[in-house]
């Protein structure tokens, strides 16, 4: 799958119907924050892993290409392994994103940004450039394992992590409903009640029985 057709079949998606989609879904850990406002992550999983010591996230963007997001495994430590020249640089490269599990630091200048950073933890203090070592392939990621390839898709709410062959399921899915929830939204502003929208009577009732039951809308 290349790039155009990614942000073809995202467009318009937000992470929560994709969530909605698959429950499935990898998804990470919420402790893990955009620095901006209202971010669009989008992109291809370039992994790297780093303990205290950025030279790994160095090189890693110094390979990286247009459409790729970098996924930092920095164990969660607190010493910052980004910041405004990496989160620059990763602009001019056109890259979809940073996601770190770690801490970055330049908070004043990343939120100014168009490009799409999520971090742990925020601090002033950088890490060493001393350990030089092997491009990794799967690393672990905000609690889930991400691979090389894997599809990364992050706004506001967080950030899921996609298979590539379960892109076009997914996405194809969370447009059904974000198009019924569309729907729900309007009536609900013309003045139908929530509840009328759905089983919930129904479902109430067996579920107090014992029986079997899915929540659902109506429309």
């Amino acid at each position: 799958m290349d790039l155009e057709t990614l942000r073809q079949l995202f467009d318009g998606l937000d992470t929560s119907s994709c969530c909605d989609a698959d429950r499935g879904l990898r998804v990470l850990d919420p402790a893990i924050r955009p620095l901006q406002a209202a971010p669009r992550l989008l992109g291809f999983a370039r992994t790297v892993t780093c303990r205290g010591d950025f030279l790994p996230v160095v090189h890693a963007l110094a390979q990286s290409r247009a459409g790729d997001v970098l996924v930092v495994d920095a164990g969660g430590g607190a010493l910052a392994v980004a910041g405004e020249l990496f989160a620059t640089e990763s602009l001019r490269r056109g890259l979809g994103g940073l996601v770190i599990d770690g801490a970055v630091r330049d908070t004043a200048t990343l939120r100014t940004l168009d490009v799409a950073v999520y971090a742990r933890h925020v601090s002033p203090m950088a890490g060493q450039t001393r350990a030089a070592g092997q491009t990794p392939g799967p690393v672990t990621c905000g609690g889930v394992p991400v691979r090389p390839g894997d599809v990364l898709f992050g706004d506001a709410d967080g950030v899921v992590v996609v298979a590539p062959d379960d892109v076009p399921r997914i996405a194809a899915r969370a447009a059904e409903i974000q198009r019924t929830e569309a729907e729900i939204l309007a009536r609900l502003r013309s003045g139908t009640a929530l509840a009328d929208l759905t089983n919930l009577d129904e479902h109430w009732e067996r579920r107090l029985r014992g029986e079997e039951s899915a929540f659902r809308f109506t429309v």
